[in-house]
Protein backbone atom coordinates (compact mmCIF):
# COMPACT_ATOMS: atom_id res chain seq x y z
CA UNK A 1 0.00 0.00 0.00
CA UNK A 2 1.16 3.68 -0.47
CA UNK A 3 0.16 6.35 2.21
CA UNK A 4 0.08 10.20 1.88
CA UNK A 5 0.08 12.03 4.99
CA UNK A 6 0.46 14.88 6.90
CA UNK A 7 0.61 15.71 10.44
CA UNK A 8 0.44 19.03 11.53
CA UNK A 9 1.01 20.14 15.37
CA UNK A 10 -1.47 23.01 16.22
CA UNK A 11 -1.08 25.58 18.84
CA UNK A 12 2.33 25.83 18.66
CA UNK A 13 2.07 29.20 16.33
CA UNK A 14 3.44 29.53 12.60
CA UNK A 15 6.67 27.73 12.56
CA UNK A 16 5.75 23.95 12.18
CA UNK A 17 8.98 22.73 10.70
CA UNK A 18 10.92 21.35 13.41
CA UNK A 19 7.81 19.68 14.29
CA UNK A 20 7.11 18.44 10.70
CA UNK A 21 10.48 16.84 10.97
CA UNK A 22 10.38 15.19 13.78
CA UNK A 23 7.85 13.35 12.25
CA UNK A 24 10.08 12.95 8.74
CA UNK A 25 12.17 11.76 10.64
CA UNK A 26 10.53 8.81 12.39
CA UNK A 27 9.52 7.77 8.17
CA UNK A 28 12.88 7.82 7.35
CA UNK A 29 14.06 6.02 9.63
CA UNK A 30 11.75 2.86 8.81
CA UNK A 31 13.71 1.96 5.93
CA UNK A 32 10.18 1.98 4.19
CA UNK A 33 10.55 3.26 0.41
CA UNK A 34 8.99 7.30 1.45
CA UNK A 35 9.30 10.74 -0.22
CA UNK A 36 8.60 14.22 1.24
CA UNK A 37 7.17 17.43 -0.71
CA UNK A 38 5.79 20.35 0.47
CA UNK A 39 2.29 19.30 1.37
CA UNK A 40 2.65 15.19 2.17
CA UNK A 41 4.97 12.15 3.07
CA UNK A 42 4.76 9.05 1.35
CA UNK A 43 5.30 5.91 2.30
CA UNK A 44 5.26 2.35 0.96
CA UNK A 45 4.93 -1.04 2.66
CA UNK A 46 2.38 -3.30 3.91
CA UNK A 47 -0.39 -2.36 6.02
CA UNK A 48 0.89 -2.94 9.10
CA UNK A 49 4.27 -1.45 8.98
CA UNK A 50 2.82 1.72 6.87
CA UNK A 51 0.51 2.22 9.90
CA UNK A 52 2.86 1.80 12.24
CA UNK A 53 4.90 4.15 11.13
CA UNK A 54 2.31 7.16 10.65
CA UNK A 55 1.55 6.03 14.15
CA UNK A 56 4.58 6.99 15.28
CA UNK A 57 5.26 9.92 13.21
CA UNK A 58 2.20 11.33 14.52
CA UNK A 59 3.70 10.05 18.35
CA UNK A 60 6.62 12.34 17.68
CA UNK A 61 5.05 15.24 16.64
CA UNK A 62 2.27 14.94 19.79
CA UNK A 63 4.95 14.68 22.33
CA UNK A 64 5.71 18.21 21.75
CA UNK A 65 2.49 19.80 20.69
CA UNK A 66 -0.94 20.21 22.74
CA UNK A 67 -2.77 19.25 19.66
CA UNK A 68 -2.26 17.48 15.97
CA UNK A 69 -4.13 17.03 12.94
CA UNK A 70 -3.43 14.60 10.60
CA UNK A 71 -4.72 14.43 6.67
CA UNK A 72 -4.27 10.42 5.42
CA UNK A 73 -4.55 9.13 1.71
CA UNK A 74 -3.81 5.58 1.16
CA UNK A 75 -4.11 3.08 -1.83
CA UNK A 76 -4.74 -0.47 -1.16
CA UNK A 77 -2.81 -2.26 -4.22
CA UNK A 78 -2.12 -5.86 -3.40
CA UNK A 79 0.74 -7.30 -5.65
CA UNK A 80 1.74 -4.29 -6.25
CA UNK A 81 5.58 -3.22 -5.45
CA UNK A 82 7.72 -0.07 -5.89
CA UNK A 83 4.27 2.15 -6.81
CA UNK A 84 5.90 4.82 -4.99
CA UNK A 85 8.15 5.02 -8.00
CA UNK A 86 6.38 2.95 -11.12
CA UNK A 87 2.85 5.50 -10.59
CA UNK A 88 5.19 8.64 -11.25
CA UNK A 89 7.35 6.92 -14.35
CA UNK A 90 3.98 5.93 -15.73
CA UNK A 91 2.60 9.29 -15.77
CA UNK A 92 6.16 10.74 -17.00
CA UNK A 93 6.02 8.13 -19.76
CA UNK A 94 2.64 9.19 -21.26
CA UNK A 95 4.15 13.35 -20.84
CA UNK A 96 6.93 12.40 -23.06
CA UNK A 97 4.81 10.45 -25.94
CA UNK A 98 2.72 13.43 -26.08
CA UNK A 99 -0.78 11.75 -24.99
Amino acid sequence: MIVAFSVTPLGVGGDVGAYVADAVRVVRESGLPNRTDAMFTTVEGEWDEVMDVVKRAVAAVEARAPRVSVVLKADIRPGVTDGLTSKVATVERHLSDGA
